[in-house]
């Protein structure tokens, strides 16, 4: 199943944006998960349908209203490295 790895940078902690990752993947039917980061990243992986994982995508490089977004590292795999989420959903941490 396709995944992604992302890494956001800009203005992306304390705006909300880990919430509102997690609202778009359950939007678009992914499976993942969403953490700060202490350097003041958010990371970010997800799997599923690969044109769902680019409209999740789409997203994460618009953000919410209040974060800016500068950059967005992705890498992709047709194999998740690590369990996305198990159960399902979209969890953030």
């Amino acid at each position: 199943m396709p995944w992604m790895h992302c890494l956001v940078s800009g203005r992306v902690q304390g705006v909300g944006f880990r919430y509102f990752v997690m609202d778009q993947g359950r939007r678009h039917g992914v499976t993942g998960w969403v953490r700060n980061l202490p350097d003041g990243q958010v990371e970010l992986e997800a799997e599923g349908d690969r044109a769902d994982l680019e409209r999740l995508l789409a997203d994460v490089k618009g953000g919410p209203s209040l974060a800016r977004v500068e950059k967005v590292a992705v890498e992709w795999s047709n194999h998740s490295l690590r369990s996305a989420a198990e159960g399902g959903g979209f969890y953030r941490f």
